[in-house]
């Protein structure tokens, strides 16, 4: 049964707020492992340090056997509820094509779509109980998706496992938020040993995003 934690990162006291227009609902959607939760909390702490009311839920299906996992993060200056209906979020970060496909439906029509180019296989595909849906990308790409080889550019940069980080670079061309606080979340929640490497996959899928 899908287990839902919600958290309040509230707003950082003293700092000057960035302007947003109302409130911005992202969601992040993936299987499990693919780090779509460490992706939320940058992006929550970049908006928390902003001076923004921040509030995250997620949500954990079956992840450690590869299951749908979704972080919903809502940003503004007051964040009401953690509603995310269908046609309400202003950007979808998909880590998976599929999981983008059934995803769709939850993006405004002038929102932004950022996916990455990996499809992962399902154990209920695997066992021939269900078939993969045809011709993903490209019914991605005929709705104004920016597919990106994440995983492509995380291993150029020598961090495989930072995949994450790259989609996080993407969906930071979308929001009103410096670079400088963007790379000063990485460097404070990732692993020591890791920070250049993720920097460079942050910068990466900025790049990617932007064309």
């Amino acid at each position: 049964m899908p287990h839902d934690t919600s958290t309040n990162y509230g707003v950082a006291a003293g700092d000057e707020k960035v302007q947003l227009d109302g409130t911005k609902t992202i969601l992040l959607v993936g299987v499990g492992g693919q780090g779509t939760i460490l992706a939320g909390q940058l992006l929550a702490m970049v908006a928390a340090d902003a001076g923004l009311d921040v509030k995250v839920s997620e949500v954990h299906g079956m992840s450690q056997r590869g299951g749908s996992v979704s972080t919903i993060v809502r940003v503004g200056e007051k964040v009401e509820s953690m509603v995310a209906d269908p046609g309400c979020a202003d950007i979808v970060v998909a880590f998976e094509l599929v999981e983008a496909l059934r995803a769709q439906h939850f993006l405004r029509e002038d929102g932004s779509l950022f996916v990455n180019d990996e499809q992962i296989t399902p154990v209920p595909v695997n066992i021939g109980a269900f078939r993969m849906p045809d011709n993903v990308s490209g019914r991605l790409a005929a709705i104004g998706a920016s597919i990106i080889d994440a995983g492509g550019i995380a291993r150029a940069v020598g961090s495989p496992r930072s995949t994450n980080v790259v989609l996080v670079g993407a969906l930071s061309t979308a929001l009103p938020f410096g670079v400088a606080e963007w790379e000063d979340a990485i460097r404070r929640r990732v692993p020591p040993k890791t920070v250049e490497a993720n920097l460079q996959a942050f910068a990466r899928g900025r790049e990617a995003a932007q064309g």
